[in-house]
């Protein structure tokens, strides 16, 4: 196996966000795997690992990443926003109410808007539009 440097690291991002973009999240997860264990404080790896957990349905590893960004990055719309999604989709909908609500709140985009009107006037987790692995940060 080739040493690891910055410059691969950067590599297997850029690869990471492509094969993400291609629906390959597990491809993604293994190439991201590397860079946060070198660079574990790099939330950008850590935002689109947890993108890649959600689009291969693996929700609990999604809802830790997305954790971790948030503990680093409060004000993140768009991380709340996906862990709402991600806690929705684990049929936990009240959880996913609160961060509906604060992705709307920071960040008033129509999708997260939406998903908090939805999910509130809902209520069961019906899926609103908007998924994770079809927004950019």
């Amino acid at each position: 196996m080739p040493e690891s440097s910055p410059e691969t690291h950067v590599i297997d991002f850029r690869a990471a966000e492509q094969l993400l973009a291609a629906r390959d999240p597990r491809g993604a997860i293994q190439l991201l795997d590397s860079v946060i264990t070198a660079h574990p404080e790099n939330t950008a790896a850590r935002l689109l690992r947890a993108r890649a957990f959600f689009l291969a349905a693996q929700l609990r590893p999604a809802e830790l990443e997305f954790q971790i960004v948030l503990e680093r990055e409060p004000d993140n719309a768009f991380a709340h926003f996906a862990l709402g999604r991600t806690l929705e989709r684990a049929d936990r909908s009240e959880e996913a109410l609160r961060h509906f609500r604060l992705a709307a709140a920071l960040e008033p985009r129509p999708e997260f808007i939406e998903a908090a009107r939805f999910a509130r006037e809902t209520g069961n987790g019906e899926h609103a539009p908007g998924d994770p692995d079809s927004e950019t940060e």
